[in-house]
This record gives structure tokens, C-alpha cells and sequence, in this order.
């Protein structure tokens, strides 16, 4: 849930446009005015300054907003008519109301919890609706990262408290975490609506007895319905009937839903190449059943992250599991590249090529999985060597 972190080098002196993003997360104003100037951004082309991003899409109002740097942020949409809803990495083509890149300059804000830059933003028209990626929004994030003050401006703006159109509502979130008493009860007075269950048909009633957060049990019981399975609607009743239903293994229904969510989570980090994020949701994946597809994808990340080793403990299970499958074959060759074993790569290269013949992909197994020139180079040598 948490925005992707937002990082510029220390070091980026000169008057390029790297120099201009560094100087908004550092909230150099003055600095920002010059390198502008010196760039040709003047009044009638004022609106290139927002053009200039890094190569996460990151913007000068992002990295502002993600620092709580609020003469910047003020000036950037007050005196150059900065857009707040201006999400990093844009994609055309997208709903309007959706990001599917790295979250606007409000979601950031919410964040890290800077209420005072949320403020600015939210007066000059930010969304607090605005979907982060099909998961979250400026809500959820304030609500993970406890801001309180940020929550409390989004719902005055209108943020939605019970999350419509992302993955679950912020009040199951809440209730999960346990210990969020606070917000659970600005979210209840706002309105949050305790009755919607999460993927696997549980409450926040039943989520807040799970954690033994008896407070929140009992705060959440005269606005929540009778559960029509529990006998005993009692706080008392409730507690022991969440415990003893969460005790119980998963039906084939819902393990088989809740697996298709976070594979669609994972494919979705992969998409905004959050490779870390991707890896760990298919870790939870993996823990529940072993499979080779996964370990594939989990491989594929792991390369992109330079992590060799993982990568290629990842591709022997995958081919342990699915020794005739080609695509393994490919996975282990292109962690064999990336720790330069070269020999290794080419065994694998020919395994592959054996259970796939028809499909030539020797030159291209390794292409864009973290491996550099010099090592690509090092296996056409190889192969050029070997099979003449």
C-alpha cells in the first residue's frame, strides 16, 4: 500500500532537468526559479516544468509532495498551475479516475503523512478518490502509515471511507492491523460501513476479535448485522466465534479466490516494475502451494532485481517440478548469465532448445533480465565457441 519510495542522488549539480527534480525534493525554491530560467521555462511554456519526470515517472510536484515541502508544493500549483492529480508514470489510455503508475502527488503526501502539503493540494482540486494502481488511495495510505490529521482532511474533502473500487475497504484494514482504535472511530463517524466483508467473507467485527481488540469489538457490535451463523450475537459471542471459525482450513472456494487476488496484485507490481513488491506476494503465494509457474515469475523478478542467486534457486525448483517445460530451462540460463556461468547458461540454453526445438530463443533467453552487455557479449562468445 505503501507509495513506491521516491529517491534522488545527492549529488546533481548543473542546470539539466535531474537538477530541477533534485532541487523540488530538496526544496530549493530559489534553486528551482534559476534552473527554470536557465532551462527556458518562462510564462508562456511554464506547464514544461511539469513535463520533466525521472524514469519512474517521478515529477518536481511528486517528489515536493512526498518531502512535505510546502513553499514548493504552493508554488508549483498556485503561480505555474501544477495539475495535483498528475499521476508518476501516466499511462494513455487508462480510466480517469485510475492510476495505474506511481501515485499522485496527494497519494504521496498521505503517505508519509504530510497533512500540511495534503491540505494545499486539496484546496487547489487534488482528488482523494484517486485510485493507486487498482489497490489503494490518499485514505488507505494515511490510514497504513496512522495519520490521523491526513486522514481526517481527506474525508472532509470527500475521501470515500469505505474504498469503492479498491481491493477492500479502509475499515478491514483498520480492524486487520488491531491497535487502530482511533481511526476505526473517525471512520465509523464518518460513515464507513462496517458490513462489508473482506475476500474471504469476514467482518471488521471478526477481524478486531481475531486481534483481541475487545474496544473495537465493542465499538463495531450496535452498527454491525447479527452474523447468521452465531447463535450467541453477544461481544462475548462474537470473539469466540471468529476465533473458532479461524481455526477452520480454508475451503477450496475461497483459497482459490483469494490466490487469484494476489496473483493479480503481483502482476500488477511487475507491470509498475515493482520487482520486490511482485517477489514478496509471490512468496505468500508460494507458502500456500508450491508451483512452478510461480517460481518462474518469482525467478523472472529476482533476475530483474540482479539477484542471481535467488534466481536461479528459483529456476532448479521450478525445473524440479516441471522438468520437461523449456521456459525453465530459459529462467536458469538467464541466472546463469547474470553470475556469469557461462557454461551452466549454455547447458540450459540446450536443454531448452532439446525440449523446444522449434523455438529459437539461445540469442534472446537473457535479453533485458538485469544482464549487461559485457556479460551478453561473453555468452555469444561463448556459444559462437562451442556451437561454431
Amino acid at each position: 500500500m505503501a507509495a513506491p519510495f521516491i529517491y534522488c542522488r545527492s549529488s546533481i549539480d548543473g542546470d539539466n532537468e535531474d537538477a530541477l527534480l533534485k532541487a523540488a525534493f530538496d526544496g530549493d525554491l530559489d534553486r528551482i526559479k534559476g534552473i527554470m530560467k536557465r532551462l527556458g521555462v518562462g510564462i508562456g511554456n511554464r506547464a514544461a516544468v511539469f513535463s520533466y519526470t525521472n524514469k519512474h515517472g517521478f515529477g518536481v510536484l511528486h517528489c515536493a509532495a512526498f518531502q512535505g515541502h510546502l513553499e514548493v508544493c504552493k508554488y508549483l500549483v498556485e503561480e505555474l498551475g501544477g495539475d495535483p492529480n498528475i499521476p508518476a508514470a501516466a499511462t494513455e489510455g487508462m480510466p480517469v479516475d485510475i492510476d495505474f503508475g506511481h501515485g499522485t502527488p496527494l497519494f504521496h503526501a498521505a503517505t508519509v503523512g504530510q497533512d500540511k502539503t495534503l491540505k494545499i493540494l486539496l484546496d487547489h482540486h487534488a482528488n482523494p478518490n484517486f485510485i493507486f494502481s487498482g489497490i489503494g488511495n490518499p485514505l488507505m495510505a494515511a490510514l497504513v502509515n496512522r495519520s490521523l490529521k491526513c486522514m481526517k482532511l481527506l474525508i472532509k474533502a470527500g475521501a470515500d471511507v469505505n474504498g469503492k473500487g479498491t481491493f477492500t475497504s479502509p475499515l478491514l484494514v483498520a480492524t486487520e492491523q488491531g491497535g487502530y482504535t482511533n481511526f476505526i472511530q473517525l471512520l465509523l463517524k464518518a460513515g464507513a460501513d462496517p458490513n462489508i466483508p473482506d475476500d474471504l467473507g469476514r467482518l471488521p467485527i471478526e477481524l478486531a476479535a481475531l486481534n483481541d481488540c475487545t474496544d473495537e469489538v465493542e465499538m463495531l457490535f450496535p452498527l454491525t448485522s447479527p452474523i447468521p451463523d452465531l447463535p450467541n450475537w453477544s461481544v462475548d459471542g462474537v470473539i469466540s466465534h471468529a476465533k473458532l471459525k479461524n481455526e477452520k482450513p480454508l475451503d477450496e472456494r475461497q483459497s482459490n479466490r483469494r490466490k487469484a487476488i494476489l496473483k493479480s496484485q503481483a502482476d500488477m507490481a511487475f507491470r509498475r516494475k515493482e520487482y520486490d513488491v511482485a517477489s514478496k506476494i509471490y512468496d505468500s503465494l508460494l507458502d500456500r502451494a508450491p508451483d512452478a509457474t510461480l517460481y518462474s515469475n518469482r525467478s523472472l523478478c529476482k533476475l530483474l532485481m540482479g539477484d542471481g542467486e535467488g534466481a536461479l534457486s528459483d529456476a532448479y525448483q521450478c525445473r524440479r517440478m516441471r522438468p520437461d517445460w523449456a521456459k525453465a530451462c530459459y529462467r536458469q540460463a538467464a541466472a546463469h548469465m547474470l553470475l556469469k556461468e557461462y557454461k551452466q547458461a549454455h547447458d540450459a540454453l540446450l536443454d531448452a532448445q532439446n525440449l523446444d526445438p522449434g523455438n529459437d530463443e539461445r540469442e534472446r533467453a537473457t535479453e533485458g533480465y538485469g544482464v549487461d552487455e559485457s556479460q551478453q557479449r561473453g555468452m555469444t562468445i561463448y556459444l559462437q565457441h562451442v556451437l561454431g
